[in-house]
């Protein structure tokens, strides 16, 4: 895992995000209906991070250290616009869950909050299996609602833990996020 420095792996960031999204709605899968998520992973200033294996990216993302979400009480650690290559999801999640506890706990930041786009009731939304494999995961679904982009979301939390053993399976090389009073300044 490691903050995606260069223009080259910031346009593959913003690549792997048109590629989940033509995926998704091949799928008839929700969507964001923001145009430009792609472009801001080319932005250098959000600080995107990606996960690799074997020098392929696996999943992007944009932690930040946001102090208030209005839906979650605390401080957290914040991914934002997660993307994760087409038919991989599932052992990709596992990491990413496995990454963000043990670095929100590193930086004494209690939780890791995510949304996920979610249309319809969560009981019988088309990515409810999604969100049950999340919780088996050890997410925990704090409702839906408007989500920080003004989008129907499922409020998604981890409890962070560190997890002395994972620099064996996960290195980590991301940057300390920025610490944000305002939770919707990445854009």
């Amino acid at each position: 895992m490691r903050t995606l420095c260069t223009d080259a792996e910031r346009d593959a960031a913003a690549a792997l995000v048109q590629d989940r999204q033509r995926w998704l709605t091949m799928r008839g899968l929700p969507v964001p209906a923001r145009a430009d998520v792609p472009p801001l992973f080319r932005n250098p200033q959000a600080k995107p991070a990606g996960l690799y294996e074997d020098g392929l990216l696996l999943a992007c993302m944009i932690p930040q250290h946001v102090s208030g979400l209005g839906w979650g009480q605390g401080p957290c650690l914040f991914l934002s616009c997660v993307h994760t290559l087409p038919d991989r999801s599932d052992d990709i999640i596992q990491l990413i869950t496995l990454w963000a506890s043990d670095f929100a706990a590193r930086r004494e930041l209690p939780f890791v909050r995510a949304e996920a786009m979610a249309r319809h009731p969560l009981d019988d939304d088309p990515i409810a299996p999604f969100l049950r494999r999340l919780t088996d995961m050890g997410w925990a679904i704090r409702g839906s609602g408007t989500g920080l982009q003004e989008e129907r979301v499922a409020r998604l939390e981890l409890i962070a833990e560190q997890r002395s053993g994972l620099s064996a399976l996960i290195a980590c090389q991301v940057h300390e996020p920025q610490s944000s009073t305002d939770s919707r300044s990445i854009r």
